[in-house]
């Protein structure tokens, strides 16, 4: 099946008691054992429940991929990844990861001997460098966040099995619809599916996909066991909202396109970051390695930070809030907003200047969007 069927039909078959087209939803703590230790194939729902399970199926299906599991948050499936990792191990990153995930690695696993260290370009040089240290995994966003950067997922996938190091990437950026990592060899792949999955900024959720089994076991335990379970109803909101995944993410797209436009020859703007555009500096690996560039824009003003900061607060469309990949357009600044735990000076480092802004590009008309940028342009 192709993308937009399966996003409608994987997973997902008519409820056998009654035939209801769309699945229930089992909100229950508990099942009735036949026996004890006899089950239905669900006990108590923070080891497992049909929702869980149909919104595995369809993810999985996605993403090319054999299993998922999902979790309570994006930063709950990483916790999950991480929680198969042991005291002593490492793991080498690529500059642009989420401002949360810079934290959950140095602010909380870091004190339970697991090491995050992060690698500025991914030559074949730094990466051999790196991998003297003997990680166990190279993690990464692409494209990343906030500067859109993208880097060569089979290459880097060839590169770190050639010294026996998992491969680790977050694809909510992109989203399945866009690229599918697993098909480059990629071990594992995690979303927060607050984004666009959900896409309607109603629920949170995360999930891990992979094709090894030992490790959707290890997934499986460790959510049960830490307790990063989704509610059956969160479930049950990303399943309604993959089905729409394919259509949105094909707007998201045209007005994200339509926005760069306008950006591109206005004069208060000093650069813009996005992958389509043919100046951005991954444009072309871009274009080979995905199906499509997606709804997110950052853009460096030519104005002082506080006109900025005045001119993001002044919108009236693109509402000024975290998150990204709802059906509404948001606008937020990442020096102060999401990637305010990772240090000044590192940040900086990172190319994530103070006067950066980050654009998540909604599905309304985008002709009311640009008006609304350029009114607020010109109160600037």
């Amino acid at each position: 099946m192709k993308f937009a069927t399966k996003a409608i039909h994987a997973g997902n078959e008519a409820e056998p008691v009654t035939g209801a087209i769309m699945p229930p939803i089992y909100m229950t703590s508990t099942f009735v054992q036949e026996a004890p230790g006899e089950t239905k194939g669900y006990d108590y729902t923070r080891a497992g429940n049909p929702n869980f399970t149909i919104l595995e199926k369809l993810l999985a299906s996605l993403e090319n991929g054999k299993y998922a599991t999902v979790f309570s948050s994006g930063l709950g499936a990483l916790t999950g990844l991480i929680s198969t990792l042991s005291s002593g191990d490492k793991v080498v990153g690529i500059n642009g990861v989420y401002g949360g995930t810079y934290r959950l690695f140095n602010s909380v696993f870091k004190r339970y001997g697991i090491t995050f260290t992060s690698i500025a370009h991914p030559t074949p040089e730094a990466l051999k460098i790196a991998f003297k240290e003997k990680p166990k995994w190279l993690f990464f966003e692409t494209p990343t966040n906030p500067l859109l950067e993208v880097f060569d997922i089979a290459e880097l996938t060839k590169i770190a099995k050639e010294h026996g190091v998992l491969t680790i990437v977050d694809n909510t950026f992109a989203t399945a619809y866009f690229q599918t990592p697993l098909d480059y060899g990629v071990d594992a792949v995690w979303h927060s599916t607050t984004k666009y999955v959900g896409g309607h900024s109603d629920v949170i959720g995360g999930v891990a996909i992979t094709n090894n089994e030992k490790l959707k076991h290890d997934l499986d335990f460790a959510r049960m066991a830490i307790g990063l379970n989704p509610s059956p109803f969160d479930t049950w909101l990303l399943t309604r909202g993959v089905k729409t995944l394919a259509i949105r993410m094909e707007q998201h797209q045209k007005n994200a396109l339509a926005i760069v436009s306008f950006l591109e020859s206005h004069p208060k703007v000093k650069k813009i970051f996005y992958p389509g555009l043919k100046t951005h500096s991954s444009y072309h690996l871009a274009k080979k390695q995905m199906r499509g560039y997606g709804g997110m824009i950052s853009v460096e003003f030519n104005l002082t930070l506080e006109m900025t900061k005045k001119l993001i607060s002044s919108l009236k469309l693109f509402s000024l809030a975290e998150s990204l990949g709802g059906v509404e357009s948001l606008v937020c600044h990442p020096a102060t907003m999401t990637h305010a735990s990772i240090p000044d000076d590192e940040r900086h480092l990172y190319g994530i200047s103070d006067g950066l802004v980050r654009f998540s590009v909604g599905i309304e008309d985008c002709e009311d969007l640009i008006k609304d940028l350029s009114e607020g342009l010109k109160a600037v």
